[in-house]
């Protein structure tokens, strides 16, 4: 295993869209939310360590999760868990990691990857990052995962594919055109037909050096605000170097803040049965079914319903649903949320609206 090889996994969001199994408190990342025995964050690190030591991987999170992922990920020393005590995006979080790494190795290749997403062929994940990020190592280059869509997605950001053979880095990885937002769906129609459109799956390998001298050229203050006492990283004078960093630290997103801007960013376009689980109908449609097209989970009891998605975290509590269609139904101690799936978005909107009524007590 390339000892250079480095992975940033970040885990700091609270995936209020998938309320509400997911809370404040436990946010997704650290809930077994495909039933299959273990987290989403315990299976990004199992990923991730076929690539790069348990050493070599970084756990960028919220302060308050630092003890929910020593537990679930035992195995990485605690001084790899990077503390975030306030949100501020993703450029800040990739700066803190990257600067974190050059600390100890100068030769780092580096892929950032979020904590909450499904890769259902992970053998091909493996190939394809390996690949990208001996890429890295030998270009200065950013490069990000491109998933070649299935449908007319409208909740992904796309990407443009540049096919001029003579701006490709390599036979695999071509230059991106441009970054288009999360469209409509006549234009989702449209990139599809087209063919040179791509999800962003908002996984990144550079080198650090590379990134680094994309943020000194874009985000120069916020590089220079976390590489300004490199040499406190490591020490017990860390946390609150970082406290002081981030509360004065810019609200960007690395793709606002240095993507959409850069000139050497290329896109692997590549297929591995990805999705993020951004929301109940994501997690919908890569579960099984039953014969009337209902994904369930615990003691539930169906009659006259079909296309829905119905789960209770209770072992013991049994739940019947009687004469519904394309309905979220889902029971976690005392919650319960009953929404039509047209109306999924309105999930975060709902959250919002419950704590500004009760406060924190169900959020």
């Amino acid at each position: 295993m390339n000892e250079n090889n480095f992975a940033v996994i970040m885990a700091g969001g609270v995936g209020s869209r998938f309320w509400p199994m997911s809370q404040t408190v436990c946010p997704k990342q650290f809930i077994d939310i495909l039933g299959t025995g273990k987290t989403l964050i315990r299976q990004t690190f199992e990923r991730l360590n076929k690539l790069c030591s348990e050493k070599n991987i970084i756990v960028v999170t919220n302060k308050m999760y630092k003890n929910l992922v020593a537990e679930q990920l035992p195995e990485i020393p605690l001084n790899n868990i990077l503390c975030e005590p306030c949100r501020r995006n993703t450029a800040p979080c990739i700066c803190y990691a990257y600067n974190k790494i050059l600390s100890v190795n100068e030769n780092a290749q580096i892929i950032i990857a979020p904590s909450d997403h499904l890769i259902l062929n992970e053998a091909k994940f493996i190939e394809v990052a390996d690949y990208a990020m001996n890429t890295a190592a030998a270009n200065d280059c950013l490069i990000t995962l491109g998933i070649t869509p299935s449908r007319p997605d409208t909740g992904y950001g796309y990407i443009q594919v540049d096919r001029d053979e003579n701006r490709k880095i390599n036979e695999k990885i071509n230059k991106v055109k441009s970054f288009r937002e999360k469209p409509d769906l006549e234009k989702a129609k449209e990139f599809l037909a087209d063919g040179n459109y791509v999800w962003n799956a908002g996984i990144f390998i550079w080198s650090a050096k590379s990134i680094k001298a994309a943020f000194q050229k874009f985000l120069p203050e916020i590089d220079n605000s976390f590489a300004e006492c490199r040499d406190i990283y490591n020490t017990d004078k860390e946390t609150e170097f970082i406290d002081k960093v981030y509360y004065a630290c810019q609200n960007i997103s690395i793709d606002y803040g240095v993507m959409e801007k850069a000139e050497n960013v290329y896109v692997y376009p590549t297929e591995f049965g990805w999705s993020d689980l951004g929301t109940w109908l994501s997690l919908f449609d890569i579960s099984d079914k039953d014969d009337e097209n209902n994904v369930t989970r615990g003691n539930i009891l169906t009659f006259d319903t079909k296309n829905s998605i119905i789960r209770t975290t209770s072992t013991d509590k049994l739940i019947v649903v009687e004469g519904l269609d394309n309905y979220i139904i889902v029971d976690n101690n005392d919650k319960l949320l009953i929404c039509n799936k047209s109306n999924e978005q309105r999930i975060k909107d709902i959250v919002s609206t419950v704590e500004d009524k009760f406060g924190d007590k169900y959020i």
